[in-house]
């Protein structure tokens, strides 16, 4: 890291608070807009809050069409769709709502509304040609800080790959933070994605891109989430708790936008290509192994990041203290009732998958360059059979 040079990217405004999601009306008329595309799941709209931000477009004159079927893990094929409905009804604006698969979605459609062609054309750095039209995000769980992120990641059903389209193009306009809109995520939903948003700060701030504005975010992401996340997953109507932890994801956002990720993204990846599971639980269950191998290659950093979640006391031996962030991450999940172990999973994944898995972990470079310890494929392979039992 070079502590006299750096950018910091942020995406639109920002509006923080509970109740915000309610200022969607007057923001959607202010950017000009006749219709937009309400990117959502079944979930909100089983819930009723996809027909609520709907009329309070309608109420401001802002028709909207509301897309529900955005799947755990977006693929390229649905997020195609849904910018083909968005032309057809000639959509001046897309609003995400929802967590991050919705707004990974929105994001992407708001580009192909703009530009020809399917997303899979977009996947990579810098590959977007024209600016899209305005886009607002409302996330409701407090995990992926796609908000305020520049990236779309999806799944070509036709190969099963999984990669993000990542390009400037994609910050948001506006995002609302609501955190009332939190307060129906179940535990399991919860925690997921909650460890999903500590996962992001603690790669970013032992990326090899780390830098002094993006260590700010990440700090007070690991911190907020250390102390919030338990209490929000198993007493979810304290809404005090629900503010802190879609601040952290706000803030972890920021942090991975600037400083990007780790190995332990890559090493999710397969997990969801080719077993479908959710990328939050990917995470939680990999993460302590990551952050274990890597403690040595960057011992400052994990040492501070095992204090800031209250874990190891100051003064231990800096070897101590960087593996004991290993052993924190342990015990939280555990309290999470989330899955520790491969096996756990029940999806099928067996030893003999571990080669390809590590084979498509690494093709997922740019967080692998980052990661603060290089990684081959044996080292990713040992990381596999290690959760796996």
């Amino acid at each position: 890291m070079d502590v006299n040079m750096f950018n910091l990217f942020v995406a639109g405004r920002i509006s923080f608070g509970p109740g915000v999601s309610g200022r969607i009306g007057e923001l959607a008329r202010s950017l000009g807009a006749k219709r937009a595309v309400l990117v959502t799941d079944e979930s909100m709209e089983r819930l009723g809050i996809s027909d609520r931000i709907s009329g309070i477009m309608e109420k401001e004159g802002v028709e909207s069409c509301i897309f529900a079927g955005v799947e755990p893990e977006p693929s390229v094929e649905t997020t195609d769709a849904v910018a083909m409905l968005a032309r057809e009804h000639d959509c001046q604006l897309v609003v995400g709502l929802g967590g991050g698969s919705c707004m990974d979605v929105a994001k992407a459609v708001s580009v192909l509304i703009t530009n020809e062609g399917s997303a899979s054309l977009y996947q990579g750095l810098g590959l977007v040609k024209q600016p899209g039209v305005p886009k607002i995000m409302i996330p409701t769980t407090s995990g992926t800080g796609s908000e305020v992120t520049f990236t779309s990641v999806l799944i070509r059903k036709s190969d099963g790959f999984k990669g993000g389209i990542n390009d400037d193009k994609l910050y948001p306009d506006y995002s609302l933070l609501d955190p009332e809109l939190a307060l129906t995520m179940p535990p399991k939903v919860t925690a997921s994605t909650g460890m999903d948003a500590l996962t992001h700060a603690i790669e970013a701030f032992t990326s090899k891109a780390a830098s002094p504005m993006s260590d700010l975010f990440a700090r007070e992401a690991i911190e907020k989430i250390g102390s919030a996340l338990r209490v929000a997953t198993w007493n979810g109507s304290n809404l005090e708790a629900r503010s802190e932890m879609m601040l952290a994801s706000l803030y972890g956002g920021i942090a991975l936008a600037n400083a990007g990720v780790g190995a332990c993204h890559s090493l999710a990846y397969p997990l969801g290509s080719m077993f479908g599971v959710g990328h939050g639980v990917a995470n939680a269950l990999l993460v302590p192994y990551v952050c274990r191998y890597n403690a040595l290659a960057a011992p400052e950093r994990y040492y501070e990041v095992s204090c800031l979640l209250d874990y190891s006391p100051e003064g231990l031996p800096l070897r101590e203290g960087a593996l004991d962030c290993a052993e924190a991450l342990h015990e939280l999940v555990e309290d999470l009732a989330l899955p520790s172990k491969l096996k756990a999973l029940k999806v099928g994944i067996k030893p003999e998958h571990f080669d390809e898995m590590a084979i498509k972990a690494l093709a997922v470079a740019r967080p692998m360059a980052n990661n603060p310890r290089p990684m081959d494929k044996e080292a990713c392979v040992a990381i596999y059979r290690e959760a796996m039992e």
